[in-house]
């Protein structure tokens, strides 16, 4: 099995981005996680981001699972004499953590900052930056390096993994890229499946890819920082490459810091400051609750600016950091069961 790497080079990155209206605090929100691998690529991604423009402060913190909490990053503004902060989950899609959970922290920190106003920004979501840098690590695979049998696409499937969410919304996202990615590739099919939570599951994916009889598959891990959950998905691979040596199984790295997403930062922090950020709530499942009177609590007129879209997963997720002692979400009718429930 072949596993590539990121290739990321931050203190080698030249980029010009275009410039701020504000020099308001940029709360940056990750995940978290007890990889500290996978921490230290976040806060890489983040200083890296800060170095290219530091007008003005960018404050790395986490949502969950290590330090510094988004309550200690918050009291730094504060000590600083910030009122106003704008704050984004740097997060791929809209689910739990970014309608839900980063909102809460939000409102969390207002009861013991009053005076504070928060400007909460969308998920990266799916734009044509992402589309770009996958695109060309994918046409990479096609050289004589990469490919020295000349496998071609008509014989490959891409076997995009997704994190996997509590949120069909951000579930849909996910199978709406792995389908855009495939669209005029040449690719005998695309296979979308999960590391976690959701269904189909990664050794399902490889069961569908496998029934093709490719002579090449390509794994595409859809995150953006490493950490427990891609090593997990490299140990699978791994054990299917060992079951099935007549096929090229090729793993494609986590995306990084690359230009094109630092880019994209920029454009939602210039959107969280001009007020410009939009959401599509149409399909959110707390708003629907809301509609149906279901008893939660998440209110989409928070005293801070915030818009109602975001990145993957929830907590009882299986994140390769703290396992439950049951997958919840294991079995698929009680999944279904389950899935448009809201907290």
């Amino acid at each position: 099995m072949v596993i590539l790497n990121a290739n990321t080079t931050p203190s080698k990155l030249a980029l010009e981005l275009p410039p701020l209206p504000l020099a308001r605090p940029l709360l940056a929100i990750g995940h978290g996680t007890r990889d500290d691998e996978g921490r230290q690529s976040f806060l890489d991604f983040v200083n890296t981001y800060r170095d290219l423009d530091p007008s003005r402060p960018v404050v790395p913190c986490f949502l969950e699972l290590t330090g510094p909490s988004i309550q200690e990053g918050i009291d730094w503004c504060v000590a600083q004499g910030y009122q106003q902060i704008s704050a984004l989950a740097i997060l791929l899609f809209a689910a739990r953590h970014n309608k839900f959970d980063v909102t809460n922290e939000l409102d969390r920190a207002l009861q013991r900052h009053p005076h504070l106003e928060f400007h909460y920004g969308r998920p990266l979501g799916i734009e044509p930056e992402i589309v770009q840098l996958w695109q060309q690590r994918l046409d990479a695979l096609d050289t004589p390096q990469q490919n020295p049998q000349g496998i071609s696409r008509t014989d490959t499937v891409l076997l995009f993994v997704g994190r996997g969410a509590s949120d069909p919304d951000a579930n849909g996202d996910a199978c709406k890229m792995a389908r855009i990615l495939w669209e005029g590739s040449g690719y005998q099919t695309v296979e979308t499946c999960f590391i976690g939570i959701t269904h189909p599951r990664l050794e399902e994916g490889f069961r569908r890819a496998l029934l093709y009889q490719p002579k090449r598959i390509i794994v595409l891990p859809y995150f953006l920082f490493t950490g427990a959950l891609v090593k997990k998905i490299y140990h699978i691979a791994a054990a299917h490459q060992e079951q099935h040596p007549e096929i090229q199984i090729t793993c494609l790295p986590e995306m990084g810091i690359q230009p094109q997403l630092l880019s994209l930062l920029r454009q939602r922090e210039i959107e969280i400051q001009l007020g410009q950020v939009q959401m599509n709530c149409q399909m959110c499942k707390f708003r629907l609750a809301a509609l149906d009177g279901d008893n939660h609590h998440h209110h989409h007129d928070h005293h801070h600016h915030h818009d109602h879209h975001h990145h993957d997963h929830h907590h009882h997720h299986g994140d390769g950091h703290s396992h439950p002692p049951e997958d919840p979400y294991a079995k698929p009718d009680q999944y279904h069961q389950r899935i448009w429930q809201t907290p």
